[in-house]
């Protein structure tokens, strides 16, 4: 297992073609300051253009959190003018992390709030402990979530059950947050990165060239009509149809042997 930092509070430890995106800010519970936010964009576009990883599995080092949001003591200094110039570094940390190419999974435990929870709710899977309390309480200190929570989470829970949840800023304890849908697996108490990293294997198996394209075709398609969704996994597909990867995936069902990918 190789591992890269990027500054001091984001790590990149290799595990094959699965690359776990580790926060690693434990002495402020991760809490996203701009040097953190910086570095998680620096991280996340050195992995979109690393054709070796297929899966990223975004993971904490803090043993009772994921990520507590916003560093708002960071944010008291701030004059208007420092809040307009950090905008854009933090937008980059969270698009970062929504527009990574290859599935990405979500691996928390403990505290996932605010800019937490939207971090998680960028990846693709959220495997979530017994120990995760959610939810986005931007409103209740005068904001709303910036970081995609007004878009994704109604996309994952619906309109309605997500204005709920944004309008009152309470949190959901991890049995809740996987009757609603917040989450899509949960675990047991200190097991959410161990299978997080698990399901990344599993996924990471499969035809890098597929899985890069069946997450477009399910991010670009998402909210079209059939029609139009039909017509994005028909490029989608059109983008695979003559790979490499789909000649040995064929070769190697007939053959009766594992694949070979060459990931093009």
């Amino acid at each position: 297992m190789s591992e890269e930092r990027f500054g001091e509070f984001v790590l990149v430890r290799r595990h094959g073609h699965v690359a776990e995106l580790v926060l690693d800010r434990p002495k402020a519970m991760n809490a996203v300051s701009t040097e953190m936010a910086r570095s998680l964009a620096g991280a996340c576009a050195a992995l979109a253009a690393d054709r070796d990883a297929r899966v990223v599995v975004l993971t904490s080092s803090h043993e009772r959190a994921f990520c507590v949001g916003a560093d708002l003591k960071e944010r008291n200094s701030f004059t208007d003018a420092d809040l307009v110039r950090q905008r854009p570094v933090a937008r980059a940390a969270y698009t970062g992390v929504l527009e990574l190419p290859m599935p990405t999974v979500a691996a928390v435990h403990g505290f996932a709030l605010g800019g937490g929870f939207e971090l998680a709710l960028s990846c693709d899977l959220i495997v979530a402990d017994a120990t995760a309390v959610l939810g986005l309480p931007e409103v209740s200190v005068g904001v709303i979530p910036g970081g995609g929570g007004t878009q994704l989470l109604p996309r994952r829970v619906g309109a309605a059950r997500a204005a709920e949840l944004i309008f009152s800023a309470r949190r959901v304890e991890a049995a809740e947050a996987a009757g609603l849908g917040l989450v899509d697996r949960l675990v047991e108490a200190g097991r959410d990165r161990e299978e997080a990293l698990a399901l990344g294997q599993r996924i990471a198996a499969n035809s890098p060239v597929g899985l890069r394209a069946a997450k477009r075709a399910l991010r670009l398609g998402h909210g079209l009509d059939l029609r139009a969704g039909l017509e994005v996994e028909d490029a989608a597909w059109r983008s695979v149809a003559f790979s490499g990867d789909r000649a040995e995936g064929v070769a190697a069902f007939n053959d009766k042997r594992a694949p070979q990918w060459p990931g093009e």
